[in-house]
């Protein structure tokens, strides 16, 4: 039966753990190198999960042979998700790597100006492995899709799988929301990521530059770390990945790793070992890490042939230009320094541009005395906690940078700014010269806060945050989904009475509310509606009489106005208003938010018979969000003795005369409806909450959008709600 299997993760990522690797037509799987692959291995051997991935280039392979690989990778857990050699070049060399990549890490002037050529290609992509994991994919299964390659991957997948769990976790720095909103493409990446239940950061501060970026891009403003996203919540936090904090340890201490370190300690006699490892890539610092050096060397020259600084450099992304580049700069630097300060029997680098084997990378950690770790913009930087990891016998010193993300949990790290060359230096300095027992001190609390939090704690956290919210927008979904039974059975009553708010429900919401006016498809829609004789329409709006009025003219339908303060049964029929006494708290508001509207711009104050609006749609959303804040407080002191309330609606700000509201309209719809009739309400703001709850039992009632509702069923935006209408018209 569908659903009684075991529930599985599917680890999904844009490189296997494994990559292919070809030699005369047979392929051998080697393991991958990297951040990702190291942090999720233990994940993927402990638990019931599968893997989907790029094997790496297949194309040479017969279809014999790579229906054979298929079966190897899949007798590991492994699903292949097969790319050519343009899809690679355009999907990840291009916008992944000559896109994503640079915007995330601040190197703007990286950005390929070309990027719009590769857009379809990863799009695309994207859309390949959302269709991998569909034919596998099954009820309970939960998703776990990983880094910037596949950013438009949740949302492919929410529109194939509506119930399934999807977490996201983003490995790489979130920008500001200046930087990102450069992307062209910056509302699709975000709406992408918003189709999981669960989107993970490496820190708190990436997670507010998220937070901010939805408030300024796609007006979504979160609540703490929830944001509501077509009929969905979406869960944000902050769950820095670590590392087998066990395995490296118990790895460090092994003989022939305490014996290798010592060797490399004996070629290097009476000097204290200063060690780099990175990926060679511009967003890690190197140039600036051997200027460091160099100033080092200039101001304390008595530390010459005193330390020896060994930079490995794993090779990365050889086919791109700019990597050459960044190669042949950071081995000339090199040469300059060790031409300027060498001596007879030493020189101050010794640079390896090669991979390291694990035994040889643990032996480094373990004889290294001081560990530089100072990219310009880093996710998290898993090097600075492996060799805490492997530091077993408390010696080592840390200098880390403060743009990687591991320095907010790595306090007794030297931090620097690593564009501070001379800082930098001093610290390099102070490493080299620490007193024993204070390397001892820090290097023991690095060590237990790292123990704490190990890669196993970090997926059961995430794993464990994913299954609470996928669960919680699986019970949202089946709530609120309109079933066709129901659907059915207004088909079936002698009459359905529709009561259909206009802005935001019939109608999109506009920058301005005089340029939503209907459009000829919405008029003709309302038309055939209004001309059946087991239908009534009712359109109940915030807008004004005489706008409404105006619009609707020649159609028989009744209108009501500001709230239901204004109503007219019918096209021929005169506009009523309610006989409820006024009170004179207007002029009072209207000073108020004419302050607001002067000093927020793009703003402005809308007069009505009831009501006051201050309308914010076009202004800039923080400082909107801030002075909605604000007015609030304004308003809650000035009103507090009166009877008008505040209304918070979509991007305005409503105070209405208390007493009018939606509500009043519902036994009006009552009068005028026949016997046995149904009544069909649809709205989405926070004034149509009014109308839901005042509606008789039988009644429908459908809220648009993803705010917390006190309808029954919800549709996610005015398109949906038009092709549900059209059903009516039958």
């Amino acid at each position: 039966m569908p659903g009684s299997a075991p529930s599985r993760s599917i680890i999904v990522a844009n490189r296997l753990p494994v990559t292919v690797r070809i030699d005369e037509g047979q392929a051998t799987l080697i393991p991958s190198v990297g951040g990702l692959a190291t942090a999720m291995k233990p994940c993927h051997e402990a638990a019931e999960s599968l893997w989907i991935g790029w094997p790496g280039e297949t194309s040479a392979l017969g279809a014999g042979e790579k229906a054979q690989l298929d079966e190897s990778l899949r007798a590991k857990r492994m699903v292949p998700v097969h790319l050519g050699r343009k899809e690679v070049e355009k999907f990840y060399e291009g916008f992944s790597n000559g896109v994503l990549w640079p915007l995330f890490h601040y190197s703007l002037e990286r950005v390929r100006l070309d990027a719009w050529k590769d857009w379809e290609a990863y799009r695309d992509v994207n859309a390949k492995f959302a269709d991998a994991i569909t034919a596998i994919w099954r009820p309970g299964d939960h998703i776990w899709v990983h880094d910037y390659q596949l950013a438009l991957l949740p949302g492919c997948l929410r529109k194939r799988l509506p119930e399934a769990s999807i977490g996201y976790f983003l490995h790489i720095p979130f920008p500001s929301s200046s930087v990102f909103r450069i992307l062209p493409w910056r509302r699709e990446l975000l709406e992408g990521l918003l189709g999981a239940d669960l989107i993970g950061f490496q820190t708190f501060s990436f997670q507010r530059h998220f937070i901010s970026t939805l408030l300024r891009t796609l007006g979504l403003e979160a609540k703490l770390d929830v944001v509501e996203f077509e009929g969905r919540v979406v869960r944000v936090g902050a769950f820095p990945i670590s590392i087998d904090t066990t395995y490296f340890a118990t790895a460090a201490s092994q003989p022939a790793v305490k014996e290798a370190a010592t060797v490399i300690r004996e070629n290097h006699p009476g000097c204290q070992l200063v060690l780099g490892v990175d990926r060679l890539d511009y967003t890690k610092g190197l140039q600036r890490r051997v200027l460091a050096i160099e100033r080092l060397l200039e101001r304390a020259p008595h530390l010459i042939e005193r330390f020896k600084f060994i930079q490995v450099a794993v090779p990365s992304r050889e086919g791109v230009e700019a990597y050459g580049v960044l190669r042949r700069q950071i081995e000339e630097l090199i040469g300059r320094v060790n031409g300027r300060f060498s001596t007879v029997n030493w020189s101050p680098i010794r640079y390896l541009y090669r991979s390291v084997d694990e035994n040889e990378l643990l032996a480094l950690y373990r004889a290294a005395d001081v560990m530089l770790v100072t990219p310009l913009r880093d996710g998290m930087n898993l090097v600075a906690k492996e060799f805490i990891a492997c530091q077993v016998e408390h010696d080592g010193v840390l200098v880390l940078s403060e743009f990687a993300g591991a320095s907010w949990e790595l306090g007794e790290a030297l931090l620097v700014n690593p564009y501070d060359v001379d800082q930098s230096a001093l610290a390099i300095q102070e490493a080299l010269e620490m007193p024993q027992e204070a390397r001892a001190y820090r290097m023991k609390m690095l060590r237990h806060r790292l123990r704490q939090w190990p890669v196993q704690r970090w997926t059961a956290e995430f794993m464990e945050a994913l299954i609470t919210a996928g669960a919680e927008n699986v019970r949202r979904h089946r709530a609120t989904t309109l079933p066709e039974t129901e659907i059915e059975r207004l088909l079936a009553a002698p009459c359905v009475a529709l009561v259909l708010d206009y802005d935001g429900t019939l109608m999109p919401f506009a920058p301005a509310p005089e340029l939503a006016r209907p459009d000829d498809a919405l008029l003709e829609l309302v038309r055939r509606l209004a001309v059946r004789s087991d239908r009534r329409v009712h359109i109940a709006s915030g807008r004004d009489r005489d706008t409404l009025g105006r619009w609707f003219t020649g159609l028989d339908v009744s209108l009501f106005a500001e709230h239901g303060f204004f109503s007219r049964a019918d096209q021929a029929g005169s506009w009523k208003a309610r006989t409820i006494p006024l009170s004179d708290w207007k002029p009072s508001v209207r000073a108020v938010l004419e302050r607001f509207a002067e000093h927020t711009p793009g703003s402005f104050v809308e007069d009505k018979a009831v009501a006051l609006c201050w309308h914010y749609r076009r202004a800039e959303p923080q400082l909107a969000a801030s002075q909605v804040r604000e007015l609030r407080l304004h308003l809650a002191e000035l009103l507090a003795n009166q009877p008008a309330e505040v209304i918070n609606g979509a991007k305005v700000v409503e105070v209405r005369q208390a007493g009018v509201h939606k509500g009043l309209i519902v036994p009006d719809v009552l009068a005028s409806a026949p016997e046995g009739a149904i009544i069909l309400a649809i709205g989405d703001d926070t004034t149509d909450e009014d109308l839901f709850k005042a509606l008789p039992p039988g009644a429908v009632s459908i809220h648009v959008g993803s705010r917390s509702s006190a309808a029954r069923y919800r549709l996610p935006d005015p398109a949906s709600v038009r092709a549900l209408l059209e059903r009516f018209t039958g």
